[in-house]
């Protein structure tokens, strides 16, 4: 197949691709390569994409319209994988407009991108910020998402309801992917995982919010990429028992799908800290805060949909993951 994957200079979207080149599709991968963290990054990620003779880099932003309508007219594809996305929850607060061009503006492109060309699967990553002040644990697909907490958390809630209704209207067969913090090496350097590595080889004290009474359903980046692959060769379809009476937010009587890609298993944020001293075989001088406006202090995946859908469940270890982690980022950094 040939198939689009959006963001495909970030770390879920490079190893994507990669699973795709492996198994013999097309990827043409696209990034606008911003300069929210370091560009080299991006880049040293695509030079492990570009050496494949099936994969073709296009430099544009996904909120550049009369772009990608050419893009979208002129490749024809099979499948798109939209992982592009002003993403961080923190950073929402002080840009708020970067979350609407990229994130709403940029979606609506995409989703007209797919309309007009005969796309016939789209899937997108959604986020576990959309559950909000949801506090019922652990969050499923079947709760009500409509009290976001911040604005990052509201724009992937509005992809969301966009992409159901492209479903209605045009019979566009979408899946959205609700990703619970993803590590893993190539990461993010705004991570928790990124930051807290580097402060503790650099020296320097951790920010340690909520005081340290956090959980996470951290979730390693190979399962990520295994679950949208699984996902992707499943094309949403129409729930025969939908009752619009008793309406199901994680399935519809269109093809519309959305589901949990976490490790069902939430790790309190003091013990994924010594995950990472145990890795680095240094301790972390800890300095506990408050927690942050449009935080939340906890998480935790019910994956039973992903499960029945596409017999997958994510199951990497934090041990195993962060130790994955640190072995690449010592090595990247020649630490």
């Amino acid at each position: 197949m040939k198939i689009l994957v959006t963001g495909a200079a970030g770390f879920i979207g490079m190893t994507t691709s990669l699973r795709l080149l492996a198994r013999g599709d097309e990827v043409v991968g696209l990034d606008n390569l911003n300069d929210y963290y370091a560009v080299s990054l991006k880049e040293d990620r695509l030079a492990r994409l570009t050496p494949h003779a099936n994969f073709r880099f296009v430099k544009l932003d996904v909120a550049d319209r009369a772009g990608m309508e050419a893009l979208f007219a002129a490749e024809r594809f099979d499948r798109v994988i939209h992982l592009a996305a002003q993403a961080g929850v923190r950073y929402s607060l002080q840009n708020p407009h970067a979350y609407i061009e990229s994130n709403v503006f940029g979606f609506t492109n995409i989703l007209e991108g797919c309309r007009h060309n005969g796309v016939r699967h789209l899937v997108h990553a959604s986020s576990s910020s959309v559950y909000g002040g949801n506090t019922s644990m652990p969050f499923s697909e079947h709760d009500s998402v409509d009290h976001p907490i911040s604005l990052y958390a509201a724009t992937k809630k509005a992809n969301e309801l966009m992409a159901h209704t492209y479903s209605h209207l045009y019979g566009l067969p979408t899946t959205g992917l609700r990703f619970f913090t993803v590590y893993g090496p190539w990461g993010r350097p705004d991570m928790a995982l990124f930051l807290f590595t580097q402060a503790i080889l650099e020296g320097r004290p951790i920010d340690v919010f909520n005081h340290g009474n956090m959980q996470r359903d951290f979730t390693y980046v190979d399962d990520i990429v295994e679950g949208v692959i699984r996902v992707v060769d499943k094309t949403a379809a129409v729930n025969a028992e939908y009752d619009p009476i008793s309406a199901d937010p994680a399935t519809s009587n269109v093809p519309y799908r959305v589901f949990n890609i976490g490790n069902n298993n939430p790790v309190q944020l003091l013990d994924f800290i010594g995950a990472i001293e145990d890795a680095l075989g240094m301790k972390a001088e800890k300095r506990l805060l408050p927690l942050q406006d449009g935080d939340v202090p906890a998480t935790y995946a019910n994956t039973d949909l992903l499960d029945d859908w596409v017999g997958f469940v994510p199951g990497t270890s934090v041990r195993d993951g962060v130790g994955r982690f640190v072995a690449w980022y010592r090595d990247y950094y020649r630490t």
